[in-house]
């Protein structure tokens, strides 16, 4: 996804950086072949509630996967990023670079401080996926209280991600037990996967010293909770949304939609 030919400076390598946004693509698709479909109603949900201007806090943005489907579909909104992962926070830069419409915050999610860091005080929509599930449920619990003062009256705040309802076991093993023969077909057909992505990013000119960095800050794996759909709605509305509520779901994941 690199050429060795360019200047040996920043992002100027020759870096592909829509063929590294692709890759994270078939990557993540890997473990959610659905993806596309929670970012539709994502959006729809973000056009009926809000408009089709929105001010967006693409929260956990990772790569921008968000922001970029965003613009894609509303040219006139405006986004800022916010993550910790370096080297997914590089991936988004280059894709984005010259782009006024984005703006790119490297802050950890779990310091009290961290919305200080940001460009406006507040949003018509906060949106992330597939990423709070690294947290336990105290340290999301106060996330959710900080979203809640960053979302405008009448704004919206998502989380599409992993929610499981420890009520339905047999439900919970039957899918887990689908989606992973699935997988593994996937992956003898080639699919590259989390881990062998990343050995990908660590081999590449610019995403080395990044990914690197990023494996200092993480280590191998999340250690988070996956609470039920239930647990977010109700955590969410006491911490000040008035409404709550799943608008899609897989047997696995949910997109939880809040509004203040």
């Amino acid at each position: 996804m690199t050429t060795t030919a360019g200047t040996g400076s920043g992002t100027s390598y020759g870096t592909d950086w829509g063929a590294w946004q692709r890759s994270w693509d078939r990557q993540q698709e890997w473990y959610m072949p659905d993806r596309e479909e929670r970012f539709r109603v994502m959006l729809d949900m973000v056009e009926a509630l809000v408009g089709p201007e929105p001010r967006v806090l693409d929260l956990a943005c990772g790569t921008g996967s968000i922001t970029s489907r965003l613009f894609a579909r509303f040219p006139e909104a405006v986004s800022t990023g916010v993550d910790l992962d370096p080297a997914l926070l590089t991936i988004a830069e280059g894709t984005f670079e010259g782009d006024r419409r984005v703006t790119f915050v490297t802050a950890d999610l779990t310091d009290p401080d961290w919305p200080t860091q940001l460009p406006y005080d507040t949003y018509d929509a906060v949106l992330t996926a597939t990423a709070l599930h690294w947290l336990h449920s105290e340290p999301l619990a106060a996330l959710y209280g900080q979203v809640a003062e960053l979302v405008r009256d009448g704004g919206v705040f998502m989380n599409a991600d992993h929610m499981i309802d420890e009520t339905t076991p047999r439900i919970n093993a039957a899918e887990r037990a689908h989606r992973h023969a699935g997988m593994d077909q996937a992956k003898a057909n080639g699919v590259v996967d989390w881990a062998e992505w990343w050995q990908l990013a660590a081999q590449d000119p610019v995403l080395a010293a990044p990914t690197a960095r990023r494996f200092e800050i993480y280590g191998e794996h999340a250690d988070g909770d996956m609470p039920s759909p239930a647990w977010h709605a109700r955590v969410l509305r006491e911490k000040g949304f008035a409404e709550a509520r799943p608008v899609w779901c897989s047997p696995s994941d949910t997109l939880l939609l809040a509004v203040k």
